[in-house]
């Protein structure tokens, strides 16, 4: 069982609260590894016409929304390692459109991608592993807010359960309404 409590309200900021508010109780470690099972089997069973779907303008397609949750998990990922190791520099926020726009997602098969994912996934549940209860208890300073090193495994699972979601209502279900209009 992993020693990374669910952290409190203020070891994070309050955007946050939208994800980790969706991850349900538990051993976070047990969570990742069992969401990825769960994300591959939806990413395989997106066809290849759907992938580069967007349901609205300026909205991301499949693909760069996975590629978003690759980005964003080392970023948490890294985060939390910072932080856990004592580094103790404030650490920059991101620019999700600018990463969005430079990830060459198009370019790349969604089984790429989802390998990618794979790897970064395993990492990560690697590192949260590892840590032990004084680690997840050290905080540290991203895009100028506080966070505890516990809130990251918690932020990540929840932020992939909200794209998830996403894709399945937004992308595939409209996806879906549309093609039954042509």
């Amino acid at each position: 069982m992993s020693s990374l409590l669910r952290p409190e309200a203020d070891e994070y900021n309050e955007y946050y609260s939208q994800y980790t508010s969706l991850v349900p109780d538990g051993d976070i470690v047990q969570t990742l590894r069992v969401q990825m099972e769960t994300a591959l089997e939806l990413l395989e069973s997106i066809p290849t016409e759907k992938q580069t779907f967007r349901y609205a303008e300026g909205k991301w397609s499949i693909r760069e929304v996975i590629a978003h949750l690759i980005d964003t998990e080392r970023l948490f990922a890294f985060r939390a390692l910072s932080f856990a190791r004592g580094d103790g520099a404030e650490l920059p926020g991101m620019d999700q459109d600018e990463w969005s726009r430079c990830s060459n997602a198009h370019q790349r098969p969604i089984e790429d991608l989802a390998d990618e994912w794979s790897a970064v996934r395993l990492a990560t549940v690697h590192l949260f592993a590892s840590l032990d209860t004084d680690a997840g208890t050290r905080t540290g300073i991203a895009s100028g807010n506080v966070f505890s090193v516990r809130s990251f495994p918690w932020i990540i699972a929840g932020h992939e359960l909200w794209h998830l979601g996403l894709i399945v209502r937004d992308y595939l279900h409209r996806a879906d309404d549309m093609e039954d209009t042509v």
